[in-house]
């Protein structure tokens, strides 16, 4: 049997896998996740999958990690210098990015001109007290560097020529793209990351490549695509939030109907929500949010809440808590304290695991209240249901705001309206069908719900979006990400030009990194023209031009059974 899938979901709670072939899941993995080894509970899964394949008919490993996500999120990176040069504009004020910033002469306008230069004598006095602080890692942005990043690469070289143990990123090479806050936050993230990322990538390319020799291994990203291990080592803040979008793509694998549904991916600790309009996800159009901070990184717009099925369930004061600690699994499955799933084991009789266990942890919590046991899992159940629902709508109110959705509702002519639940997550048959109840919405469950995050990391295909900048009057265009630029030597330009333009860097971009398979199938979706006047006179063209291999699935899957 050939052209076996892997996906490997490392999650907050539990990491899942599964190996997937010509419409079938063959085996699924669920193995307790422990945060101190990441790279160990990860390869533990993978052993067991390997022992139900050959390794010869392995295609491709897609693994979803949250290494960034909590580097990010638990304030765990490392100390990162920025080094900003905004140019004429806002006031420095405006910046707070980073505790350690320094802000440098030099600027660029928006057509990619000089219009102040650089200070040699600055630079190197900023990157003294960057390296007398003890700072090894620094991130470097410049206004408009994504049409001139000659600014940036000079600080680069003399940071690199001074000080050649420092990391340095700088921002044109990460995105590239419009928005100068959002793009030094991006790049700034990325220098946070960078080392971690690439031990860990050092790591696990070893590890596979013993056990699978000359297999693809590709990471999820935030926009549910995937990339090569080996592209994501200069880009890693794109692997930030692969667990949410892995809940979205697991969704989208499992239910293939063009429905408007809520993902609700019901994981130990945390729980995941996700939008579905006619069978397509929402995406974040402002791009991720990380620490407060927009970033240039496409995401989902997705809500995690601090609520699962191994939320605690305890007395405090004498009244009820739920959550949002996690102290180990349920009751019924070995757990010391009882918890969400054990209180919807005994409500809805889903005898699951020992249910006498969770009978004997969640009577001394009943007792403290002064409520029967079945009392206290009402109450457990519509605390946890009622958080959801909140959640829900709260969510309703900032999805309105994407343009997807307002254009749904302009071309249906009617309110947005929701027609299913769709449950993912060891937990979600327990919980899905009393929140879609009380939604008065349908709801959806498969039998692959709990590994559906590894199903739909396996069957996730690469994605890779590309921007062209185009200035006929200067005979110039860059293009987004990696930094590409180049001459044009037509003054006759046209759109369409620049339309060619941007699918050739793609595909130049997609073999780079190793992704063409799917580079014929990308699709425009800016196209921007504006003329360049002086005095009464014509003098050229701007055009910008944006092209994507949109995230979707593999050619070869069609569904699972």
């Amino acid at each position: 049997m050939k052209n076996m899938l892997i996906g490997i979901d490392v999650g907050g709670t539990y990491t899942d896998g599964v190996l997937f072939c010509e419409g079938s899941v063959l085996h699924s993995v669920k193995h307790p996740t422990d945060e101190s080894d990441l790279d160990g509970t990860l390869l533990l899964v993978l052993d067991e999958l390997l022992t139900h394949a050959e390794t010869k008919d392995i295609q491709r490993i897609v693994l979803s990690t949250t290494l960034v996500t909590n580097l990010l999120a638990t304030g765990r990176g490392e100390r990162t210098a920025l080094l900003l040069l905004p140019g004429s504009g806002l006031p420095f004020s405006a910046y707070r990015i980073s505790p350690d910033t320094w802000f440098l002469k030099g600027g660029i306008d928006f057509r990619g001109r000089q219009i102040e230069a650089t200070d040699t004598r600055q630079i190197e006095e900023a990157l003294r007290k960057i390296h007398d602080s003890g700072i090894e890692r620094v991130a470097v942005a410049g206004k408009f560097s994504n049409r001139n990043d000659a600014h940036e690469k000079a600080v680069k070289e003399l940071a690199k020529s001074r000080y050649p143990h420092m990391d340095v990123c700088t921002s044109n090479e990460i995105s590239g793209r419009l928005n100068f806050p959002r793009r030094a936050v991006t790049c700034y993230y990325t220098a946070m990351t960078i080392r971690e990322w690439n031990r860990f990538a050092d790591g696990i390319e070893a590890a596979i490549a013993a056990r699978a020799p000359g297999v693809d291994v590709h990471i999820l990203k935030a926009d549910g695509g995937t990339t090569t291990l080996e592209a994501s080592r200069t880009r890693p803040c794109e692997t930030v939030f692969s667990g949410p979008a892995a809940s979205t793509m697991g969704t989208l694998a499992l239910s293939r109907e063009s429905l408007n549904a809520v993902s609700v991916d019901i994981g130990g600790t945390t729980s995941d929500i996700s939008l579905l309009i006619e069978g397509k996800p929402l995406y974040a159009s402002r791009g991720a949010l990380i620490g407060g901070h927009l970033t240039h990184i496409h995401s989902f717009a997705v809500r995690s809440i601090a609520i699962g099925g191994d939320s605690r369930v305890y007395e405090e004061s004498g009244k009820l808590k739920v959550g949002p600690m996690r102290l180990g699994p349920a009751a019924c499955f070995g757990g010391e304290v009882p918890t969400v799933t054990d209180a919807f084991n005994l409500l809805s009789g889903l005898n699951l695991g020992d249910p006498k266990a969770s009978q004997a942890k969640l009577e001394p919590v009943a007792f403290s209240i002064n409520e029967s046991v079945e009392g206290l899992c009402r109450k457990v159940a519509d605390h946890v249901i009622g958080t959801l629902d909140r959640n829900i709508e709260e969510m309703f109110g900032l999805w309105e705001d994407e343009p997807a959705y307002k254009v749904w509702e302009v071309v249906n002519r009617r309110k947005f309206e929701l027609h299913q639940v769709i449950g993912i997550g060891a937990a979600a048959p327990a919980i899905v069908p009393m929140l879609a109840d009380k939604m008065g919405v349908g709801h959806f469950l498969h039998r692959y719900s709990p590994v559906a995050n590894a199903l739909g990391a396996a069957v996730a295909r690469p994605t890779l979006a590309v921007e062209v900048h185009v200035d006929t009057q200067r005979r110039f265009y860059t293009a987004s990400p990696g930094g590409l630029s180049g001459t044009v030597d037509k003054r006759s330009y046209q759109l369409e030009d620049a339309r060619e333009l941007a699918r050739h860097c793609l595909e130049e971009l997609s073999r780079e990194r190793g992704l063409s398979d799917y580079a014929g199938e990308a699709h425009v979706y800016l196209e921007e023209q504006f003329n360049v006047i002086r005095g009464w006179e014509q003098e050229g063209k701007l055009f910008d031009v944006g092209i994507q291999v949109a995230p979707g699935f593999i050619h070869e899957y069609k569904g699972v059974a």
